[in-house]
């Protein structure tokens, strides 16, 4: 552990790094500190052999490191209390009574979002609870589908299909037909089972070439029980940040963005605020991403902001707080 001076002077690099962007020298901490600038040398000497500061290569200014942040959050950061400004922009959200809970969500990470200057992802896990309430085709061609699904939660997931052979539309609207009539009010989770045990032998029946279109259908449905909703704003956020002013970063970033199987990782299993820093994150050794589970109608899922590691933790901890708080609030 950190005496009060080393914990006092990697607490003031730390934030003074993340207003800034720029290393910090030991002539802007004298005065703070009250002590010379030998002294505050020597402390910084301390915390850099000690893998808390790091010394960039453009200046005698040091920067936190990975270990340093992770220190600061775990050892000094104490959470920002909200301003007004912040929480009447948040409250424009939850005090609408025309809104449902996906929107309480998506629309509170937006406002996160631009308020922050971060990433803002939602990752929504459909429960058991939620039912098929209406399945729709949109036909973009010959060979190509566009599969909606809407539960009775106010889900709206879709897919695109492909269908190797030529499908006549009316056998298309038939079978769309038919799986209306018999999974509505069937749990996700469910609709395999009743798939194939109960519409199969139906289609077989009625649609000319069912085998095909079963199972198109059938493996979107398991796509749809298995996978979680997601829900991304301002991923151009973090390109906006002078860590990532290398093209090569920028398109590095840009394609884990896109990659559904690394944003579903960010799913969050523990309660409360877990934030992952750098190569914690199983993302991105520059990034950090703070994250929290929230179940709400009895519908779990994750909130997270994704940034450079020179994030202000201390409001992204109480922004997210304050929204998992309130949608839990409206879920009851």
């Amino acid at each position: 552990m950190l005496n009060k001076r080393q914990t006092d002077l990697l607490k003031i690099i730390v934030e003074d790094y993340i207003k800034t962007a720029r290393p910090v020298s030991s002539k802007s901490i004298c005065d703070a500190l009250h002590c010379s600038s030998a002294t505050i040398r020597n402390e910084m000497s301390y915390l850099e052999e000690n893998g808390l500061l790091e010394k960039t290569h453009i200046s005698s200014g040091r920067v936190p490191s990975e270990k340093g942040y992770r220190y600061y959050v775990d050892h000094i950061m104490e959470p920002k209390k909200l301003t007004g400004d912040d929480m009447l922009k948040l409250q424009t959200i939850f005090h609408n009574s025309s809104l449902m809970l996906d929107d309480y969500i998506t629309k509170s990470m937006e406002i996160v979002s631009e308020m922050t200057h971060l990433t803002a992802i939602v990752l929504g896990k459909s429960s058991k609870e939620n039912c098929v309430s209406k399945v729709e085709v949109v036909p973009i061609n010959e060979h190509n589908l566009i599969a909606i699904v809407i539960t009775d939660k106010g889900h709206v997931e879709h897919r695109n299909l492909t269908i190797e052979e030529n499908v006549s539309i009316n056998d298309i609207k038939q079978t769309v037909d038919l799986i209306n009539k018999m999974i509505i009010g069937t749990q996700l989770n469910e609709v395999g089972k009743v798939l194939e045990y109960e519409v199969k032998p139906i289609i077989a029946m009625y649609v000319k070439q069912h085998e095909v279109l079963y199972n198109a259908f059938y493996n979107a449905f398991s796509e749809f029980a298995h996978d979680a909703s997601v829900t991304m704003t301002g991923r151009k956020n973090i390109l906006m940040q002078p860590e990532f002013n290398n093209a090569d970063k920028i398109r590095d970033i840009i394609s884990k963005f896109e990659d559904k199987e690394i944003i579903n990782k960010i799913e969050e299993n523990d309660n409360g605020i877990n934030i992952y820093i750098g190569s914690e994150t199983e993302f991105d050794d520059d990034v950090t991403i703070v994250k929290m589970k929230y179940d709400a109608q009895g519908e779990e899922g994750t909130i997270a902001l994704v940034g450079p590691k020179r994030m202000e933790y201390d409001r992204v901890i109480t922004l997210l707080e304050y929204i998992k708080e309130n949608i839990e609030k409206e879920g009851k």
